[in-house]
């Protein structure tokens, strides 16, 4: 790798967003053309995981003369023109450079996880290595004892990334405590929350920082010879580099026998999950490696005294694991000097929903709400419908309000406000997103992903499921509100796994931060977003429309009668109220 950046070096983003959007075949095209202009030789194409924004392909060149160039939405077309004028003639095509949103998006973050992805080949154990891959298993093994290790992730005040933020060091001691062999480390990539790929772009980008990571764990806790990496088969090609890359760790002595000339033998297994979103909940994660049903069970014991096989276990997110390696090489200090005083480093979020810039963006703990929508998320979409709120942590999260669009991204400050960190997801919404909306939404998902075990969740859930359906539907009754508090936070206290302590959660904090919306639905059975069809009466507000004619266009069975100089009308009749009319209004004039 350090030869080729002596030469020039073309660097193609090829996660599941750069596939999905033709990298495979602009990498073809880029190696099509080295060989028509003679510069296989001097040039080197690199392939790598997403680098976090997604904007169809990405395309890095680097030349010692000329610097990175990056490019964006690069098509199979466009290659033959970067050659011939890049990599032949020396001069950048400045029409295919990424514009000023790209560097806006990169320059408010902290890259400590995401560090490589976009950076070095996901299969090349070699691109790893020279982006000091390893270095920080080399340096325990070789002058840390297993304590030592466990002290310094304990100073650093890392905290698990998979949503309840339990100290990683404290953990890890726990499990070493415990004497009874075999013990096991399990890696949780099983990423179920809506919207999240946080884990999915890892594994594709950087699947070695996480396996250093896990080795490193096996080490400090000792006793640990076997692991497991817990990951969704819905992510082929995540799954697909964890297998490249571990079979060249076991070649080039990271895994297996006396690792580095030591004595410890550890090794990974890979074990695909089957999409169940409870299976992302510790023990019913460990059942299902078992080859058990993935259901929950009551704790304590907790997993390092029983786990897997009742043995003592250690699980970890992807994101924790990515985490230890640089703190072990780095430092504790180092690290703890990033974020707020009860939550160290940095958070990769997965940023989407009604905002310009939309991908994976890592930030240091404590930067607000408002930073990270306003910084790298680029503002809102649509401007004139205005930030209306936030949802974090998935299906168990909280929405926030415009009003705490300055509170700081951390355990404690979320937790106050009704929310939570989770695994990251970010969903931004705006004035025309209706809340009651977006809390059945939520509820909906974790009424079908119940393992059905406990009967609050199984029961108590489906019931205030039917009561949002029954609000949407224009049939609320007031004495709802109150009874969704009552049920919500009954089960909350009552629900035998994380999944039904905070399945409520969307539900309480809109009710919490947008009880109007829910009156509005009842009281006047009236949608304020214009969303819930049954409360639309299809009719164009002429206060707000400009007459510009996009709902007449947008209509796809011509409902809408419209001529230059006057308001458009729909035809109820005609009209089969499909939305498109008030999709397209970027002035909310149809309700």
């Amino acid at each position: 790798m350090n030869s080729a950046r002596k030469s020039t070096t073309i660097l193609i983003c090829q996660g599941s967003s750069g596939v999905s959007a033709g990298a495979r075949e602009v990498f073809s095209a880029f190696s099509r053309e080295l060989a028509k202009h003679h510069l296989s030789e001097t040039c080197t194409l690199v392939k790598t995981g997403d680098r976090g924004l997604f904007k169809d392909v990405l395309v890095d060149v680097i030349m010692p003369d000329l610097g990175r160039v990056t490019y964006d939405t690069i098509t199979v077309e466009d290659v033959p023109r970067i050659a011939e004028e890049h990599l032949v003639g020396k001069r950048p095509v400045e029409k295919l450079m990424a514009g000023d949103y790209y560097h806006a998006f990169f320059s408010g973050q902290e890259r400590l996880v995401l560090r490589n992805c976009g950076e070095i080949d996901p299969e090349d154990i070699e691109s790893y290595l020279a982006h000091d891959g390893f270095k920080a298993l080399t340096k325990a093994l070789q002058k840390m004892s297993p304590n030592e290790v466990i002290a310094e992730i304990t100073k650093s005040g890392l905290r698990g990334r998979g949503g309840a933020g339990f100290p990683t060091g404290r953990k890890w001691e726990e499990c070493r405590r415990y004497e009874r062999l075999p013990k096991y480390t399990i890696c949780n990539a099983d990423e179920g929350d809506p919207g999240a790929f946080m884990d999915r772009a890892l594994l594709e980008g950087d699947p070695f920082a996480v396996i250093e990571g896990m080795i490193l764990s096996a080490y400090a806790i000792g006793g640990v010879k076997d692991g497991y990496i817990y990951v969704r088969a819905e992510y082929p090609l995540a799954v697909e580099r964890l297998q490249v890359a571990l079979e060249q760790c076991r070649k080039r002595g990271f895994l297996g026998r006396d690792i580095l000339g030591s004595n410890l033998t550890f090794d990974i297994g890979i074990k695909r999950g089957a999409g169940a979103f409870v299976c992302g909940e510790s023990t019913a994660l460990m059942y299902s490696i078992e080859g058990k049903r993935g259901m929950p069970r009551i704790k304590p014991p907790r997993s390092v005294e029983s786990g897997l096989w009742t043995q003592p276990t250690n699980l970890n997110n992807v994101e924790t694991f990515a985490n230890v390696p640089p703190i072990v090489l780095n430092g504790s200090e180092w690290y703890a000097a990033m974020g707020t005083k009860g939550s160290k480093g940095t958070k990769v979020f997965a940023l989407t929903g009604k905002v310009k810039n939309t991908g994976l963006v890592e930030v240091p703990m404590g930067t607000t709400v408002k930073d990270l929508v306003f910084g790298p998320g680029g503002g809102m979409l649509k401007n004139r419908f205005g930030f209306k709120a936030v949802q974090l942590g998935g299906p168990s999260g909280g929405c926030l309000p415009a009003e705490l669009l300055d509170t700081p991204i951390d355990f404690d400050s979320l937790s106050s406000a009704g929310s939570m960190m989770g695994s990251g997801g970010m969903v931004i919404m705006d004035k025309s997103t209706c809340m009651v909306d977006v809390a059945r939404f939520f509820l909906n998902f974790s009424v079908n992903e119940s393992c059905g075990k406990c009967v609050p969740c199984r029961m108590g859930l489906k019931v205030m499921l039917n009561i949002l359906d029954r609000i949407i539907a224009g049939e609320g009754k007031e004495e709802d509100i109150a009874f969704l508090e009552e049920m919500g936070n009954d089960i909350s206290t009552t629900a035998h796994c994380g999944l039904g302590n905070s399945a409520p959660n969307p539900v309480l904090s809109t009710i919490r931060y947008f009880r109007e919306e829910y009156e509005s639905h009842i009281r006047e059975k009236k949608c304020p977003a214009h969303v819930c069809t049954t409360m639309v009466a299809f009719e164009v507000d002429q206060a707000l429309c400009t007459q510009c004619g996009r709902c007449v266009k947008a209509c796809p069975v011509g409902a809408i009668a419209w001529e230059k100089k006057t308001y458009p009308v729909i035809d109820k009749v005609t009209c089969i109220k499909c939305k498109n009319c008030i999709s397209n209004c970027d002035f909310m004039a149809i309700g």
